[in-house]
């Protein structure tokens, strides 16, 4: 089952970030399970959106990617994301 996933993370610029899919990018099977992904800048750091087509696969990615983050110097605050069951997803004008 889809899930969305819902992550505050202050203290992070939208450079840093940029730093960061830079590098994850070069490992595309590191997103293997992503539906969908936005980032937000907010006056206090990112705001990050995602859809996932399971929490296993969230997990696989999280495990991945937080080395990454780490080395790159991002700070470890925030609170835990909020994960949500998906009732229904679709993507206007698809399957046309």
């Amino acid at each position: 089952m889809a899930i969305f996933v819902h992550s505050i993370v202050p203290g992070v610029t939208a450079d840093q970030y940029d730093s960061l899919n830079a590098k994850l990018q070069e490992t595309p099977d590191i997103f293997d399970g992503c539906m969908s992904h936005a980032c937000v800048a907010t006056d206090d750091g990112l705001e990050i959106f995602d859809l996932w087509e399971s929490e296993r696969q969230m997990n696989a990615f999280v495990e991945r990617m937080m080395p990454v983050a780490t080395d790159l110097g991002w700070p470890m605050t925030g609170d835990r994301p909020r994960i949500m069951q998906v009732h229904n997803q679709w993507v206007p004008g698809a399957g046309r």
